[in-house]
């Protein structure tokens, strides 16, 4: 079974991480734009940071078998320091239309704050210029007001629901989420917000259309490995196969798909690996032998 992991911070990762998720089954992952765990001081570490994302870890990832996409923004934690957000929004268009970017993301609220509310409205009509899908962050405080309150500005600004993908659900928010047409997406982590087991018990009673199973992995307490986990335990316990391959691939494909920069095609019929191969002169290697192979396209075998 192919899977999509459609939120990680793989950035910080290991390539043990990325080595275990493509025997996993992973073929493709998107990377929001998020913020460090502490903040960010000055514009040219965004800069820095947006760069990475369609460089160096696209490479990364590329040299261990995964398709690489991101999402570019202001996450709404950062967007409270406003003299250096309103810098940042200069920088965006300029990083939203690169190569790999699949949406404006994650992008929302923290603590609803006017700022967060400012920059959040400000990236909508973004997306909208760019013809980009929106990636919702909803906030871990007030989570359903704030997710409600998500979805109405995205609509305020003419945004249509199959658009955006709100994301960290959970059993408050999924039913208001999905009936208002909206793609809901579900964070997997090992102990907190919502579990394997939870999200097993979501699908089945929800089904499987517009639901999104990912992980977001980050510096944290986190699962690069969760989407698989969480398809796994989905078989063990009877949700057919086709709700598993449309919430933890299909999904994901269909609603970021709509930024014409990702299609199946792309690991389908990939690249062959190749460590040799230098970004800028750096390799992944620190001295090991480099990892060579022919490629086939998945399903294809040699007799």
């Amino acid at each position: 079974m192919m899977l999509i992991d459609p939120h990680i911070h793989a950035s910080s990762r290991t390539t043990d991480d990325y080595e275990a998720m493509r025997d996993a089954g992973i073929v493709a992952i998107i990377e929001p734009a998020f913020w460090l765990g502490q903040p960010r001081t000055s514009v040219g570490t965004f800069q820095d940071y947006y760069s990475s994302l369609i460089g160096w870890e696209r490479f990364r990832a590329a040299q261990f078998g995964i398709r690489h996409y991101c999402t570019i923004g202001i996450n709404s934690k950062e967007a409270n320091n406003e003299p250096l957000a309103e810098q940042v929004m200069e920088l965006l268009p300029l990083y939203a239309a690169k190569e790999g970017v699949v949406a404006i993301g994650e992008i929302g609220y923290d603590d609803q704050t006017p700022a967060e509310d400012r920059f959040f409205r400000a990236q909508l009509e973004l997306a909208k210029e760019l013809s980009l899908p929106v990636m919702i962050h909803t906030p871990h405080r007030d989570k359903r007001s704030g997710t409600s309150r998500s979805m109405d500005v995205c609509l305020e600004h003419g945004l249509a629901p199959h658009q955006v993908v709100v994301d960290h659900n959970n059993e408050e928010t999924v039913r208001e989420v999905l009936e208002r047409g909206f793609w809901a997406a579900f964070t997997i982590y090992p102990k907190t917000k919502m579990g394997n087991e939870r999200m097993v018990e979501v699908v089945r009673q929800y089904g499987c259309e517009h639901i999104i199973v990912d992980s977001s992995a980050d510096w944290g307490v986190s699962d690069p490995l969760a989407v698989p986990k969480t398809a796994r335990l989905m078989l063990e316990r009877g949700i057919p196969v086709g709700h598993i391959e449309t919430t933890c691939y299909h999904n994901a494909l269909a609603a970021y798909g709509q930024s014409g920069q990702i299609k199946e095609s792309d690991w389908l019929n990939p690249q062959a690996i190749d460590q040799r191969l230098l970004f800028e002169g750096n390799s992944v290697l620190r001295g090991q032998q480099p990892k060579i192979e022919e490629t086939l396209p998945r399903g294809v075998t040699i007799e």
